[in-house]
């Protein structure tokens, strides 16, 4: 179960923030955060989280609103890994909901209950067939650069992007920033062909 996301917008200013709060040269704070980050997939992908990157960005993005509202931040990475701790509690009580979701299905005419349990089995493709509309309605450059970006695994990521920046001539913190706004507007597209899809 991913967990919900904030309504509160990542702006490069908060990035920016993040960043000197890691360290004040630009460049060592770059490889604290990519190092950072790194830690907390690592906390969710060893709790067995089914989205860790979509866990860790929302980490991330709560430690940057605060920082944004003025909190005092001490230590940013003692403090991560506590926003850390509380997204992860969100996901397993997100999760812990759908037994009992599926439970209240029973209660429908037998029907309906097939239905719903088709339509369970069919969810998966489904949201896969409107990731894919959502994808083609990018511009192909746009759609070229979120596939090249998430294409790779946990163990060449890194030098992959990074040789991505390099190639368009941007830093590997703007290139993430893009890449985490335009993979929002993708979910987000998502969640709404679903929704009218029908698909809860």
């Amino acid at each position: 179960m991913a967990v919900a996301r904030t309504v509160w917008k990542l702006t490069p200013d908060a990035f920016d923030s993040l960043l000197y709060s890691l360290n004040p040269d630009r460049e060592q704070a770059g490889r604290v955060y990519e190092n950072l980050r790194r830690k907390l997939l690592e906390f969710f992908e060893a709790r067995g989280s089914f989205f860790p990157d979509e866990h860790a960005d929302e980490t991330l993005d709560r430690v940057m609103r605060r920082l944004s509202e003025g909190e005092p931040v001490q230590d940013p990475s003692s403090y991560c890994y506590g926003v850390a701790k509380f997204v992860w509690k969100e996901a397993l009580r997100a999760r812990s909901r759908e037994p009992i979701e599926l439970n209240d299905n029973l209660h429908h005419s037998s029907a309906n209950s097939h239905a719903e349990i088709h339509q369970g089995r069919l969810s998966l493709e489904q949201r896969l067939d409107c990731m894919e509309v959502c994808l083609s309605s990018l511009a192909d450059t746009t759609r070229s650069f979120i596939i090249e970006y998430f294409k790779e695994d946990d163990g060449t990521k890194i030098t992959h992007r990074k040789h991505m920046a390099e190639e368009m001539n941007t830093s590997l913190n703007a290139l993430r920033l893009r890449a985490s706004r335009l993979k929002r507007e993708v979910a987000r597209c998502t969640e709404e062909c679903t929704r009218n899809k029908g698909i809860r």
